[in-house]
């Protein structure tokens, strides 16, 4: 399966990059850091960030992946992320694509209109930022749409293009 992953890891190689580059122009301005968990709520992924978070939890030793399901079967309903123990993100690796931008500035277009957004913790006394300095993330999800349909096309997987619950992709019958 990991073959059918490489379109995505380089995204994630190029999401993390762009972000640590953001995190460093931007210094004490932003303040997620580990143990900081205000924005991962029960989100839904693509089919793609679904193998590739099996793909790490499979690589784990039995007794911890097995924990890490455990958990998140026992929290797949609440309103915080399932992957959530302690503040801290049980398969912070293979997190998804969104969970990697989580609290730094964005841009995105909702109803014909150009907004911006990032964690109320962050950027407090910053009036204006360089477009280097903010992940477009209409841009994000069509290049992380795209590479769902490719990785649905290669795989000639059963799987639609529809977004699951980390529940559902960390399920046990996955394995």
């Amino acid at each position: 399966m990991s073959q059918f992953l490489n379109n995505y890891k380089q995204l994630t190689d190029r999401v993390d990059t762009l972000c640590a580059d953001i995190v460093s122009a931007l210094g004490e301005q932003i303040t997620c850091s580990a143990g900081c968990s205000s924005c991962c709520t029960s989100i839904t992924v693509f089919p793609v960030e679904a193998s590739a978070m099996r793909e790490a939890l499979v690589k784990l030793p039995t007794q911890k992946a097995d924990e890490i399901r455990c958990h998140v079967s026992e929290h797949a309903d609440g309103e915080r992320c399932p992957l959530l123990n302690q503040d801290h993100c049980m398969l912070y690796d293979a997190r998804p694509i969104i969970c990697r931008t989580h609290g730094l500035p964005i841009v995105y277009t909702l109803d014909g209109l150009h907004k911006s957004d990032c964690c109320p913790l962050n950027l407090t006394e910053t009036e204006s930022l360089s477009g280097s300095h903010v992940v477009d993330i209409d841009k994000l999800n069509t290049l992380l749409a795209a590479i769902n349909s490719i990785y649905l096309s290669q795989t000639e997987s059963n799987e639609t293009d529809e977004r699951i619950s980390i529940a559902a992709a960390l399920s046990s019958n996955l394995r």
